[in-house]
């Protein structure tokens, strides 16, 4: 006993003499080392990406600043502002008839109202710029039959044009989120708000909305990193962003590095408003006690209140959806002898592959960090989950760029190490292979299923952590046993996101995919570039559909 006490006493007293290594050492668990690792792997592309501050690109720059820079941020801001508000207003609005109240057609439009996620922003961008530009079947019906019309109908090559599309592809992404807060929180707090002399409009903005906070927030912020992303769509309509002047940097002025830096100013400004966005919500509750309520009875609306409801839903299906997919099945049709052969079919199952493998790997990932910023409030744990979820803030074509350079790099370091020491001697061992592909998505979608996945872990409460371990349950056995089946909706969102995402992701796949490996985004891309635009609807509408797949199986699972 006494040899156990002093050898005690000695380990006590080496530990006191190196206070800097206990310190380090605190920091050294599991779900910490898991986060590091995965916050490096998004870092290298990034690191890459904003080491281009190093080169000379001042004469593009004093080009920039004098002729275009003022507009591009304007621009920016509007876009950014404009998508922001109408994703708010139609997803939240949305999300609250479908998940709470009751109307006439509310079960179809439960799911039908999630089915413009599957609809690329930009095939939804030239299917209306074909339909509503000054030669579409539009305007061209107005003029024969409305002659006074000729001076009033609006441009939709503008802001406002831009504003609509991307927020009709986009709204999906709060509705979801926002959706299934408003059913999770049941009519008890409607009711117990309403207790206290509120009306039900004050208790919708005053419990309702609050409580939702965080998968409002979580669905916002991938609207804003889409937006601030998105190349195609702001192309076809003419309107100069930030992502416009990339491209033009990197092909019109040939210069990689000046393309790069624009890229970083995109990710400083993600990463200032995920930064204040978690600020602002640091010290908010938002568990609920007792059992959350699967089924409760909903609001019915009365009169013409449930008229207008659907109304409303019907006019947001029909011009987010059905109009834009019922033309590309006309365009299809016109084309389709000629057109279709089994090639497409190796475009869908190759989509589809990348799709199902991107979603099972960044939900994997996501599930662990989302576990770690429970376990973990510090700053740096914290600091490293936002680099994590920093991909999605940068265009797809200079986040593929900084992730084949990365790879390229650590090819050549693992061909030195295997010549060294196996005198194997091969090319590429990682670029150019489905890895590369996988690696790419992981860093580009991460912040699509982390938002979801954290949004749901965020309403487990803390008092069930504490009861599991004191039975005995804790670490990897907590989150696998406890954590996973109450985050099955949330797991299936992320998924969901993720697959469709990828369905639609073409930089990324195109300049990091296995030689032959095409798929619907790439044909798109091949056909919408030379201006092809019927062609192009055949591979869209098998792109659009392949995309349903995922919305009618998370559909099913949220209901049940």
């Amino acid at each position: 006993m006494r040899n156990a006490i002093c050898l005690n006493s000695e380990y006590v007293c080496q530990r006191s003499r190196f206070p800097v290594w206990q310190k380090f050492a605190g920091y050294l668990d599991t779900w910490r080392f898991i986060t590091c690792g995965l916050a490096l792997t998004v870092a290298l592309p990034l690191t890459v990406i904003l080491w281009s501050f190093s080169y000379q690109t001042q004469e593009i720059w004093q080009h920039l600043a004098r002729h275009v820079l003022a507009d591009l941020l304007l621009n920016t801001a509007i876009l950014a502002a404009g998508v922001l508000t109408a994703t708010l207003i139609l997803g939240v609005s949305l999300a609250w008839l479908t998940g709470v109240c009751d109307f006439p057609g509310r079960k179809i439009f439960t799911w039908a109202l999630l089915l413009p996620i599957a609809m690329p922003t930009y095939v939804l961008a030239f299917v209306t710029v074909g339909l509503m530009d000054f030669s579409g079947p539009v305007q061209t019906f107005f003029r024969a039959w409305f002659p006074a019309s000729k001076g009033w109908f609006p441009n939709i090559r503008s802001a406002g044009g831009i504003i609509i599309v991307m927020s009709l592809t986009l709204y999906p992404y709060v509705y979801l989120l926002a959706r299934g807060a408003f059913r999770t929180q049941g009519k008890r707090a409607m009711e117990a708000a309403q207790s206290l002399g509120w009306s039900r409009t004050s208790s919708f903005f005053k419990v309702a909305l609050p409580m939702a906070r965080p998968w409002i927030a979580g669905g916002l912020l991938l609207v804003l990193m889409e937006a601030l992303a998105d190349f195609g769509a702001v192309a076809i309509f003419n309107f100069d962003t930030f992502t416009t002047a990339i491209y033009k940097a990197w092909f019109g002025f040939f210069s990689l590095p000046a393309a790069a830096q624009l890229s970083s100013i995109l990710v400083i400004i993600i990463f200032v408003v995920i930064a204040v966005e978690q600020k602002a919500r640091k010290k908010m509750q938002f568990t609920q006690s007792g059992r959350s309520e699967g089924q409760f009875d909903r609001i019915k609306l009365q009169g013409w209140k449930k008229w207008i409801a659907t109304l409303f839903a019907s006019a947001v299906l029909l011009i987010a959806f059905v109009i834009p997919f019922l033309q590309l099945l006309i365009w299809s049709a016109e084309i389709f002898s000629e057109e279709f052969n089994f090639r497409y079919l190796g475009f869908l199952g190759r989509s589809l592959f990348f799709a199902l493998l991107a979603a099972a790997s960044v939900v994997c990932c996501s599930i662990l960090l989302a576990y770690a910023s429970r376990q973990h409030k510090d700053k740096l744990t914290q600091f490293l989950l936002r680099i994590s979820t920093l991909g999605y803030a940068l265009p797809g074509t200079v986040l593929a760029v900084g992730i084949v350079i990365a790879i390229t790099a650590v090819d050549k370091q693992l061909a030195g190490i295997l010549k060294t020491f196996l005198g194997y001697e091969k090319g590429a061992l990682i670029q150019g292979t489905i890895l590369t592909v996988v690696a790419a998505y992981l860093v580009r979608f991460m912040a699509v299923g982390y938002n979801s996945v954290n949004s749901a872990m965020q309403r487990i409460t803390g008092s069930l952590d504490e009861a599991s371990i004191s039975l005995g349950v804790k670490g990897f056995s907590l989150l696998r046993k406890v954590h996973i089946p109450i985050l099955k909706t949330g797991i299936l969102t992320a998924a969901m996101l993720v697959f469709v995402d990828v369905m639609k992701e073409m930089p990324i796949t195109l300049m990091t995919r296995p030689f032959g490996w095409d798929t619907l985004a790439v044909k798109i891309f091949e056909l919408t570039s030379e201006g092809e635009w019927e062609r192009a609807a055949l591979p869209a509408v098998a792109l659009v559909l392949g995309g349903l797949i995922p919305v009618i199986i998370l559909t099913k699972q949220t209901e049940k």
